[in-house]
């Protein structure tokens, strides 16, 4: 066995360990530190493969922005988890059957490698070589041609997604005063002064 199969074994033993981590710690600030372990130990392996432009990705957006972001809003917010957590059993039949889908996709994909090993030498488009082309310029051709409308598909389900969650987290509170543009530009002198006749002895 040589060392690049020692560090492939030890960061994808990591990195499954970490990942069973996170669904099974209690503490969600635990479960945020193991997913910043998983996602270092994933940045390993893309690095292990010569796919070092989305090894940086992992650390510089994942790591950097999206995993801190995670770990700050748990531990600035005051969530009450064990709330959360009692009605989590009613969704233990859709979660049972997302997991054997995901578990029937992982075996068709290692089995189709086991029976047919000639199918990772079909592929359409073949990687260049480093000193042809750099990784992150063939990447780049790659998504933004042939994959171009995944690509734009993916973004836009990203863009429902954060306009959902701050749909869904938007609270309006009914005692502070907010500024009301059209209010504002439709007011006149007879709506913007109120004159009132107070009587005397009864001024305030």
């Amino acid at each position: 066995m040589g060392l690049h199969a020692i560090f492939f074994y030890l960061f994808a033993f990591v990195a499954v360990a970490s990942a069973v981590m996170v669904v099974s710690a209690r503490n969600p600030v635990h479960s945020v530190l193991f997913l910043i372990l998983v996602f270092f130990n994933s940045a390993g392996l893309f690095l292990l493969t010569g796919a070092e432009f989305l090894a940086m990705l992992l650390l510089v957006v994942y790591i950097g922005a999206v995993a801190v972001l995670f770990l700050f809003v748990v531990m600035m917010l005051d969530i009450d988890f064990a709330e959360f957590r009692q009605g989590v059993l009613q969704y233990a039949p859709i979660g049972a059957l997302i997991g054997l889908v995901v578990a029937a996709e992982l075996i068709l994909v290692v089995g189709g490698s086991v029976l047919s090993p000639q199918a990772a030498k079909s592929i359409a488009m073949p990687i260049p070589p480093v000193a042809e082309r750099q990784n992150t310029a063939a990447l780049g051709d790659v998504l933004y041609t042939h994959y171009v409308y995944f690509f734009e598909v993916a973004g836009l389900i990203l863009l429902v997604a954060m306009i959902g969650a701050i749909v869904l987290t938007l609270r309006h509170r009914q005692n502070i005063k907010r500024q009301n543009i059209a209010r504002q530009v439709a007011r006149t002198p007879e709506t913007g002064v109120e004159i009132v006749k107070v009587k005397s002895g009864q001024g305030l």
